[in-house]
């Protein structure tokens, strides 16, 4: 268990990340990668991924085990949506951190091939590694960022609206059952038995979406702490391409109603205050809700007694009359790619 101990100041300066982070996503999509669990949610993707990676998960399981620590490095703290920012802070990795870091491997420190070089400081490691991250984010992450950013959203909105609603305690109260409140610590299931001792440093809650059933912390006490959740899961992380049952969903939104209950919608309400806001009954919001979930433009997700809608990208690009913009990782040059092994099947827990 992971005990997360709060005081006063912590709790004034507990703060929600402002999107989902590009390379916690990678790195933990990785784990997702290898795992046989979660099928109903990541099969489909797992098989999409697999189809089109290019030998970056040989090189990325020398520093990512399948379950377990992984060197904080690889997660610098950057600003969400920001994959070239992320890169260049793990290029920028002293020698000292990489020795200690990667000493606390499971197998401990590497003694052969490049990852015996990566520890030793070799800046050429480095940035091959920062390129198979960035060629393993094109193939796992980026194609699915607009849903990764949905579900991420709904979470922020759901946390959001129990913090206007109660403040930083009730935040807290309402992260998934994993994670429990009880003033002034926060619970956490975790693999290990921990504490974190915040010390005046608030706490940065990062919801995830390829975290799966426990959260995830930085193993270093002494950096900026930040706890990745898992988000609710309702659906998996790609949009059906068109065809018969998405053309008809999109077709029944034509119309005044289903238009004022879109953009009634706005930064998140609940279906009594949809109703209210669109000027129908409950039942009709209810309903009209349902095909615009159906058509992947909002998302909905439960919030105490009552659930919570929020527009998806592709809502707000609707609305807004422009198209959902989907971040796109640099590409590695092309001595970089041919860097890279060949690509090897990805090992299974």
């Amino acid at each position: 268990m992971l005990r997360i101990h709060f005081t006063g100041e912590d709790l004034a300066r507990l703060r929600m990340a402002p999107g989902p982070d590009t390379l916690w996503e990678t790195i933990l999509s990785f784990h997702r990668l290898r795992d046989r669990r979660g099928a109903s949610v990541f099969g489909e993707w797992r098989q999409e991924t697999r189809g089109r990676l290019s030998g970056e998960t040989r090189l990325l399981s020398a520093v990512v085990p399948c379950r377990g620590y992984f060197p904080d490095f690889l997660t610098p703290p950057h600003g969400p949506h920001s994959l070239d920012a992320g890169l260049m802070r793990i290029r920028e990795t002293g020698p000292e951190r990489l020795d200690a870091e990667l000493s606390r491997l499971p197998g401990g420190r590497p003694t052969t091939g490049w990852a015996a070089a990566l520890a030793d400081g070799c800046t050429t490691q480095l940035g091959r590694l920062a390129d198979a991250l960035a060629a393993y984010h094109q193939a796992a992450v980026s194609p699915y960022w607009a849903h990764i950013q949905a579900r991420v959203d709904a979470d922020r909105a759901a946390r959001g609206r129990a913090l206007l609603d109660g403040g930083a305690s009730e935040l807290l109260d309402s992260l998934p059952p994993m994670l429990r409140w009880r003033a002034p610590v926060l619970e956490a299931d975790y693999p290990v038995d921990r504490e974190l001792h915040l010390n005046g440093r608030g706490l940065l809650l990062q919801p995830s979406f390829f975290c799966r059933r426990t959260p995830v912390a930085l193993h270093d006490p002494k950096l900026p702490p930040v706890l990745v959740y898992p988000v609710t899961h309702t659906q998996a992380p790609y949009e059906s391409p068109p065809g018969p049952g998405r053309t008809t969903s999109l077709g029944r939104l034509v119309g005044h109603t289903r238009s004022s209950v879109l953009m009634a919608i706005g930064n998140g309400c609940t279906t009594s205050e949809l109703a209210r806001r669109a000027g129908v009954s409950l039942a009709s919001a209810s309903q009209h809700a349902g095909v615009l979930r159906d058509a992947g433009l909002l998302v909905t997700l439960r919030h105490g007694n009552s659930v919570l809608h929020t527009l998806t990208p592709l809502g707000s690009a609707l609305l807004c009359g422009g198209t959902p913009r989907v971040p796109r990782p640099r590409r590695p040059s092309q001595a970089a790619q041919s860097s890279i092994p060949e690509r090897s099947t990805p090992a299974t827990m």
